[in-house]
């Protein structure tokens, strides 16, 4: 992303763009879906991720952004960061976060980021492919019409 511009445009990409259903084209169509990252930048790699991104930078800027989404259907919060930041108290780990899948739904979602480096969660975890994404895809395929 980093070098292309594109968000999700990896094999990170081709796994959510699976999970929610929907085509490359689709995805990237900004009349129907909203990608807006935590921190607006990328902040660096570390040795097992991703940096987190700047403190400043979701305070500044999430809640003006969103603010221009009128027509908001439905939220993905995906990895640790989005949802620290959509569900501020919840403390939970990634899999309770994503087992409590329902108490949010069907307007915010809790996912785990699509990397390949997350293969061992999802093995560990096929109640998500088994139970969560089937709803997923039908919702996202409601919202999209």
């Amino acid at each position: 992303m980093h070098e292309s511009g594109i968000p999700f445009n990896d094999a990170s990409g081709e796994r959510l763009r699976d999970w929610l259903g929907i085509t490359r084209e689709m995805f990237y169509d900004a009349r129907q879906i909203a990608l807006v990252p935590m921190g607006l930048c990328f902040p660096g790699s570390g040795s097992s991720g991703d940096l987190p991104p700047r403190a400043e930078c979701a305070p500044r800027w999430q809640a003006p952004i969103l603010s221009h989404l009128k027509n908001l259907r439905l939220t993905l919060a995906i990895g640790q960061y989005a949802q620290a930041h959509h569900l501020p108290n919840s403390g939970a780990s990634l899999t309770e976060t994503a087992m409590a899948w329902r108490e949010q739904w069907p307007r915010l979602l809790a996912l785990p980021h699509p990397s390949p480096r997350n293969n061992l969660w999802l093995k560990r975890n096929p109640w998500f492919e088994r139970e969560l994404l089937p709803q997923l895809r039908a919702r996202v395929a409601e919202v999209l019409g």
